[in-house]
């Protein structure tokens, strides 16, 4: 089973300097229909102005993973960790007891465009951790690469909970495939380009929810970037 979660179907959040799509319920937008997916509780696509961004700010128990698509996303936190996201990195904050983060664009003259991504943690009241890997675009193109993880096999950074997230670039043409284990819940978010999601269309913005899928079968009609999450189906 596929439910399709349409770009133009998110709330939107516009405040001049920020304009972000919520694919669940966030903040002043909610749709009792789209509280999140399993553990996952959060995906909001944001376009943040130069110079501008959010300000030093708490969060508690929850993995929030980061993940640019153009531009310098500018992180700096009460663990003393400081650095500038950019594509190809994936950034995961594990806020446990609790964390104070700032995020602003890094450049003065061009806008940042990133995915910040929530997910429930196994366990409440984790120690604060941060991680941070790169992944090239030749690791990712034509497959999928794992980025995180619950054990940080791989390389990928490491996630408090029982989902696995993998990126890839599809060349136009080209086709990617996941095959899940029994009883898992399946994600799609399509970052840019176009493709066919077993034979149902998606674009940039477009989200799918899946399962009892035998393959997951991602076919490029342009040149895309799709992130894939394969989850616990009991959380």
């Amino acid at each position: 089973m596929i439910k399709i979660r349409r770009s133009e179907e998110r709330g939107v959040a516009s405040h001049g300097w920020l304009n972000s799509h919520h694919t669940f319920s966030f903040a002043n937008y909610y749709d009792p229909n789209h509280m999140g997916f399993g553990p996952l509780r959060v995906i909001n696509e944001d376009r943040v102005q130069p110079g501008r961004g959010f300000p030093s700010h708490g969060h508690r128990d929850m993995e929030i993973i980061s993940y640019v698509i153009d531009g310098g996303l500018e992180h700096n936190d009460t663990l003393d960790n400081g650095s500038v996201i950019r594509p190809g990195d994936v950034q995961r904050i594990s806020a446990g007891t609790g964390i104070r983060h700032s995020e602003y664009n890094h450049s003065q003259s061009d806008r940042v465009h990133f995915l910040q991504i929530w997910i429930e943690p196994k366990k409440q009241g984790l120690h604060p951790s941060y991680d941070q890997k790169s992944f090239t675009d030749e690791e990712k193109t034509g497959q999928l690469r794992l980025v995180g993880s619950p054990d940080g096999r791989d390389g990928s950074v490491l996630i408090s909970q029982d989902v696995e997230l993998y990126t890839s670039i599809v060349p136009e043409g080209e086709t990617v495939r996941h095959q899940p284990k029994s009883n898992r819940l399946i994600w799609v978010q399509a970052v840019k380009g176009d493709f066919t999601l077993n034979g149902t269309e998606m674009s940039s913005g477009d989200g799918a929810a899946i399962e009892g899928e035998d393959i997951i079968e991602l076919k490029a009609t342009a040149k895309s970037e799709v992130l894939l999450f394969d989850m616990t189906s009991t959380f």
